[in-house]
């Protein structure tokens, strides 16, 4: 009785054995191609270029990129893909460039030299100040205020040009409204590249960019486009360029034609030179090199190339400084801390010793126009009660808005 049901067993158990075979291929073949081409699968084509190659970002630029796509703007897109070769890049940054809409010109962005010179005509503006916002509107935080809050602390009769498209927008509207409620002039102004540039060795360069036939580099466009307008602006309008990350902490009106030093050597000698504060007048022939040596030697693979080096590069090659009428200030007066120990400004007296804070904060009193914060070192750090930075900002704000502890 059991012999007649052995057939019948073992053809049922191979069957089911080949079953369990075909299974395990056909699941292991899937799992190979979900992993081998997760880009392909994707389909994204804004990471992509002209043909199938593998698009790698790092952590960082993918974090940046991931929360500006969720707010539907474009600035991190123009970091173009890592890991390919300059021809594929610039295949890349062709193809992609009708996504920049920093880079066009629009009814809105062609008003902006109108706009800019109602804003600072008159005698209203004792001082005029500039800043660029190539960035979602989303990262602007309580840190960028404070920039803000503290030069109108110092200037409450000057006047601010924010540089930016997303500003210039009902949200920017809402975040700019304490100021503007207060009676302070700020104005954010979507920027016309083309009519900004014009008539400076700029143009061409942009022109070059928007044709795709410059390599754009690695390092994200917009951070070489804020080195780029700072100049340009300056030398159309002249004034008091500024990064976002600043304390504002004296009036700037007794400086002219001034550019300030990062570091010197025990000689007294300035080593490296700093863009994040420029002041200088109208149509400056340095501003006109600065713009020049950008356009002539542009590199966006390496990181301060186009910035801090650049006015670096230009000035330890004048033959004459005296022929360009400026004046190189001291790390004291921009840069009294080094990026690599700005985390001590930001401890409180339990961490740090107080009588040491006592004398910084004296000494910053007495020799500091602006501390600059290095906010790609600073901007996770928690203002701690006590700290440097905290004394500062109490003293040198006029909303003070949350402490500015975020």
């Amino acid at each position: 009785m059991f012999e007649s049901r052995r057939p019948k067993l073992d053809i049922f158990l191979n069957l089911t054995f080949v079953a369990t075979c075909l299974l395990l291929i056909f699941t292991v073949n899937i799992a190979s191609k979900v992993y081998l081409q997760p880009e392909l699968q994707s389909r994204d084509t804004r990471h992509s270029v002209e043909f199938d190659i593998e698009v790698r970002y790092r952590p960082y630029e993918k974090r940046v990129i991931d929360e500006e796509e969720s707010h539907m703007e474009d600035y991190g897109n123009i970091v173009p893909p890592i890991n390919v070769t300059l021809w594929e890049r610039m295949v890349w940054f062709k193809r992609n460039l009708p996504r920049f809409e920093f880079m066009k010109s629009t009814p809105v962005s062609m008003k902006f030299e109108e706009r800019v010179e109602e804003f600072l005509g008159g005698d209203q503006c004792r001082i005029q100040f500039f800043m660029t916002w190539i960035a979602p509107i989303s990262l602007f935080g309580d840190r960028e205020f404070l920039t803000m809050d503290s030069l109108f602390k110092a200037h409450p009769n000057g006047c601010l040009v924010i540089i930016s498209r997303t500003l210039d927008s009902s949200q920017g509207l809402r975040i700019l409204s304490p100021l503007v409620d207060r009676g302070f002039k700020v104005l954010a102004v979507t920027p016309d590249l083309p009519q900004l540039f014009k008539d400076t060795p700029a143009e061409s360069w942009f022109d070059d960019m928007k044709s795709g036939v410059k390599d754009p580099g690695e390092i994200s466009l917009a951070q070489n486009l804020s080195n780029l307008i700072r100049l340009a602006v300056l030398y159309k309008y002249g004034g008091v360029y500024l990064d976002t990350d600043f304390i504002v902490l004296k009036d700037f009106s007794g400086l002219r034609n001034s550019i300030g030093a990062q570091s010197m050597n025990k000689s007294g000698n300035w080593t490296r030179l700093n863009n994040a504060v420029l002041i200088f007048d109208k149509n400056h022939p340095l501003l006109y090199k600065f713009i020049e040596e950008f356009a002539l030697s542009f590199n966006g693979n390496i990181w301060g190339h186009n910035g801090p080096y650049l006015v670096s590069r230009v000035v330890s090659n004048l033959t004459s400084a005296q022929d360009y009428n400026f004046t190189i200030l001291p790390p004291m007066a921009f840069y009294p801390v080094y990026w690599s120990r700005v985390d001590g400004f930001f401890m409180g007296p339990e961490q740090v010793r107080r009588r040491w804070i006592e004398h910084k904060l004296q000494q910053l009193t007495d020799m500091t126009y602006g501390m600059h914060l290095w906010n790609k070192q600073s901007s996770r750090l928690t203002i701690e009660q006590g700290s440097i930075v905290q004394k500062l900002i109490s003293e040198h704000c006029t909303i003070c808005k949350h402490e500015y502890t975020s």
